[in-house]
């Protein structure tokens, strides 16, 4: 026996070999039962619906398709295991039908092909989860806007270059969190909206010499447009790709606050306590209150990037044509990169809105070091007309000589700086002593940087009340995208059962 009949006799002779079935058609079929049936069947039910509107089937025919459609076992064919008996679920189903309905059930394929069928049913699962994995996004910022005005006021040290750089508050940070989360929001609301695009009528790639109207296919399944040049629609997939960039995006934004997140709960640090929920105590450390909500949203976030990548990199050099077998392999990435996304929103949610700040600290911290010497600087420019510049020298050199001393930044004297001031510019300041305490005051420092975007607390108040009305708004959206969804598949269920009685 010679190595190529070996492979016969443990693969078999016919479609489908054995390892095919366990590498590629056994997953794929198991995806589908489990996220395609149901876009699937209400594609069966529009097309059946439109097939009658253009008179290209007669009402008898039309009755007892419909009947067949409603006579179909779903939690059956959910249950199903995959036998190679039908290449997948949509052979699978199509048997069943001319089963039910014989001599007519072979017209429901008129004008169309699995091209067209497969992209509009991708495109039906991604925009369900797109709209749940948006709806969890707007819980997170409706959380993260809590705690922001719940800490307009808590004074805290900002970071740059992982340095002590200037006074904010925690409001001020996660504010800016918020705004990030918020242009994540409009990057999956774009992606729906490029997702929500009809390609049925495209058939296999070239429309159909049948009088069917693309347009009322639109409508019956709940797209707001069609794709329109039938080539792209079955062979265009960046829509796809959209959402696999979006979520990364996202995925890869979330990751980065968490990252501080996490960082705050050392004792080192001593920012956040995690509550009890989100907590796991160590095994053999009896203090350890270990922020391990915080550890796994930092994995698994990468977990979706990569998965979000997966998507990406097996668009890379496909041509450009039908690959809607390629896709029943990238789909499934998508879909995992999504959920632990929405997982993590709601999670992250959760754990903020529940944790505990070290307000005093925080302050006490920011009294202490020399983040607040910026407007000391400024406060040179006003009170005696100096260059910045000139300014920065002087504080620098206070800022030296009090480290040396060590001396914290609420502990520097009108004589420290005096004597500074005369080493780089030759003279004393006018400079007050009230004027340097404010100066040197995180409060004060705060306080006073009241442009648009800024920490003072009268700011951060306003911009949260903007970015509420924006919530209000996006929720608005998420509600009417999800009710013009519902109202469709509940109008194809209507007229079917309808039918169905008749026939």
């Amino acid at each position: 026996m010679n190595y190529k009949e070996r492979i016969f006799q443990q693969e078999g002779a016919g479609f489908p070999g054995k390892t095919y079935v366990e590498a590629v058609l056994e997953p794929a079929f198991n995806e589908a039962k489990n996220h395609l049936l149901g876009p699937m069947m209400a594609i069966n039910k529009a097309h059946l619906i439109m097939l009658r509107e253009q008179e290209l089937i007669t009402d008898n025919e039309a009755k007892r398709i419909a009947c067949a459609l409603n006579g179909l076992e779903l939690d059956e064919l959910r249950r199903a295991t995959y036998t190679g008996q039908f290449e997948d679920l949509f052979f699978q189903v199509e048997s069943r039908l001319l089963e039910l309905a014989p001599d007519v059930a072979g017209n429901l394929h008129l004008a169309r092909s699995r091209n067209d069928m497969g992209i509009t049913i991708y495109r039906m699962v991604l925009r369900e989860k797109l709209l749940v994995t948006l709806s969890s996004a707007l819980y997170l910022k409706e959380h993260l806007l809590l705690f922001a005005e719940e800490h307009a006021e808590t004074i805290m040290i900002g970071y740059t270059h992982t340095q002590q750089a200037q006074p904010t508050t925690l409001a001020h940070y996660m504010m800016a969190a918020t705004d990030m989360l918020g242009r994540d929001i409009q990057r999956l609301i774009h992606a729906y909206q490029t997702c929500n695009r009809s390609p049925m009528g495209a058939a296999a790639l070239t429309t159909s010499g049948f009088a069917i109207s693309r347009e009322r296919m639109k409508e019956l399944l709940g797209f707001e447009q069609l794709v329109e040049n039938s080539y792209d629609a079955v062979c265009g997939a960046d829509y796809l790709g959209e959402v696999a960039t979006a979520v990364q995006l996202a995925a890869i934004n979330l990751g980065r606050v968490v990252q501080d997140m996490l960082q705050w709960c050392t004792q080192e640090f001593a920012v956040l306590k995690v509550a009890p929920p989100y907590v796991q105590i160590s095994s053999i450390m009896p203090q350890k209150r270990n922020p391990v909500s915080f550890e796994h949203m930092r994995s698994l976030l990468s977990s979706s990037i990569g998965n979000a990548t997966t998507v990406l990199t097996m668009m890379h050099n496909t041509p450009f044509g039908d690959i809607v077998d390629t896709e029943d392999d990238m789909q499934p990435y998508a879909w995992r990169s999504m959920s632990v996304l929405e997982q993590m929103y709601r999670l992250m949610a959760c754990v903020v809105g529940t944790m505990e700040v070290n307000k005093e600290g925080l302050l006490e911290r920011a009294q202490g070091s020399f983040a607040t010497v910026t407007e000391l600087a400024d406060t040179l420019v006003r009170t005696d007309r100096l260059s910045f510049r000139g300014s920065h020298h002087i504080v620098s050199r206070v800022v030296k000589e009090a480290m040396q001393a060590g001396l914290r930044a609420d502990q520097i004297s009108l004589e420290l700086v005096n004597q500074a001031a005369k080493e780089v510019i030759g003279k004393s300041l006018l400079l007050t002593e009230e004027e340097l305490r404010l100066a040197l005051d995180p409060v004060h420092f705060v306080q006073i940087r009241k442009l648009p975007g800024g920490p003072n607390a009268d700011e951060i108040r306003r911009v949260i009340t903007a970015r509420r009305n924006e919530l209000q708004a996006e929720s608005a959206w998420l509600q009417q995208a999800r009710q013009a969804c519902a109202d469709a598949m509940q109008q194809l269920d209507q007229i079917t059962a309808e039918w169905s009685v008749g026939g």
